[in-house]
């Protein structure tokens, strides 16, 4: 018994001696307090939002957008681009009541091509028709115009829906020469609005 007193005396006493011989731990330093500012704040990383492109010129107070559009085949591409676009891969919107003045070149050295605004339906047509609105569409639409010649046309966006902006020599539409336009009724300017290809 007295043995095991002594070990427990000792084992104390050696505690002690090394609780006083450890150098002293500061203190945790107090958090910062939070950041007051808004961007401190939980809010979803801001979207780039792309600037409208340069063919594209919208005067709001007279109500009117011009649009210089160009058809060219850069031949690694099924079908010839509207201004770098095909198969509905860019939304022209206008407002519902927009006068829409489009110049327009055939930057394609090898093939006739045109444009025409068309009503979308179930499937895009085999060549250009009936255009949605009066003169929305360059001469000789199923003929095209030969390489190197411009048009210039305007017309009013007089009724909402959905259209094709599309080249009206037969089959080229169907080829994929064509965007899309949207006459909004909601629309507070003219923009582009380019769909992103997802990654395979």
């Amino acid at each position: 018994m007295p043995y095991s007193r002594r070990v427990s005396t000792s084992a104390v006493l050696g505690l002690a001696l090394a609780a006083c011989s450890r150098p002293s731990q500061s203190a945790p330093a107090p958090a910062a307090p939070p950041d007051p500012s808004p961007a401190a704040e939980s809010a979803p990383a801001p979207v780039s939002t792309p600037a409208a492109p340069d063919w594209l010129v919208v005067d709001s107070a007279a109500r009117t957008v011009t649009l210089s559009l160009e058809s060219t085949n850069p031949g690694n591409q099924p079908s010839a681009l509207i201004n770098g676009h095909r198969a509905g891969d860019a939304r022209i919107v206008v407002p519902v009541g927009w006068t829409v003045n489009w110049n327009w070149r055939n930057g394609d050295s090898t093939s006739p091509h045109s444009l025409v605004v068309m009503v979308q339906r179930e499937k895009i047509p085999l060549e250009g028709g009936r255009p949605a609105f009066s003169n929305a569409m360059t001469r000789t639409a199923t003929i095209g115009l030969s390489p190197g010649s411009t048009d210039q046309t305007t017309f009013v966006a007089e009724e909402a829906g959905w259209f094709w902006l599309l080249c009206g020599v037969p089959e080229h539409a169907l080829e994929g020469e064509w965007v899309e336009l949207r006459v909004d009724p909601d629309a507070k300017t003219a923009r582009v609005v380019v769909r992103v290809k997802s990654e395979e």
